[in-house]
């Protein structure tokens, strides 16, 4: 409980957006992004990370930080594939993808075994030697995030980019995390239970 209360206090909810987001022009504008996250936000490419229900404020937040790292690359978040995709997308096209995006079907996957148990643990029940707070405090028990709080679904994500971005906020190389709650979270995680969580939220829902 004491955790949560300390999470309570870094909460920080985002701006709400200014345009309300247009689900057709989204999936017109989505034609650009296929390539890499498939036309329907499931990408084919393990370290490209699914769009597909993803929550809403968080995919916009996610496109604005790239845009800032692509003005300055100590701003946002800044991604040399992502930088010209998105430099050139109004406030409403970013509406639009990000309410395409949100209304998609995740694909989910089979959890192996080997990761099962430990992931669910660290998910639902978190480490509390290692301070290591439980996953669904903040991203739910199915994984569908909170879209009020901005903060993303995890559900049926691909295990290799979850890692990679586990590990990025662990090593401060990604940092536009609220108040770096996940750069504190990551950095107290072994590398064997980020590689469980990672696999175990492949199957969750």
């Amino acid at each position: 409980m004491r955790k949560l209360a300390i999470f309570a206090l870094f909460f920080v909810a985002w701006s709400t957006p200014s345009f309300a987001g247009d689900v057709a022009k989204g999936a017109e504008l989505a034609n650009t992004c296929a390539a890499c996250h498939g036309k329907d936000g499931n990408s084919g490419n393990p370290m490209w990370p699914k769009l597909a229900g993803q929550s809403e404020k968080y995919l916009e937040k996610q496109i604005k930080d790239f845009q800032a790292g692509a003005k300055d690359q100590s701003q946002g978040r800044y991604d040399a594939s992502m930088a010209p995709m998105v430099s050139n997308l109004s406030d409403e096209d970013v509406a639009d993808l990000s309410a395409y995006f949100a209304s998609q079907e995740t694909q989910m996957g089979a959890v192996k075994k080997e990761f099962l148990e430990l992931g669910k643990k660290i998910y639902f029940q978190g480490d509390a030697e290692r301070k290591v707070p439980a996953c669904s405090a903040c991203h739910g028990a199915t994984g569908s995030g909170l879209n009020t709080a901005g903060y993303p679904a995890l559900s049926g994500q691909h295990p290799e980019y979850t890692i990679k971005q586990l590990k990025a906020f662990s090593h401060g190389e990604r940092s536009n995390d609220a108040n770096g709650i996940m750069r504190d979270i990551a950095i107290r995680m072994s590398d064997q239970q980020i590689e469980a969580v990672a696999h175990f939220l492949l199957g969750l829902h």
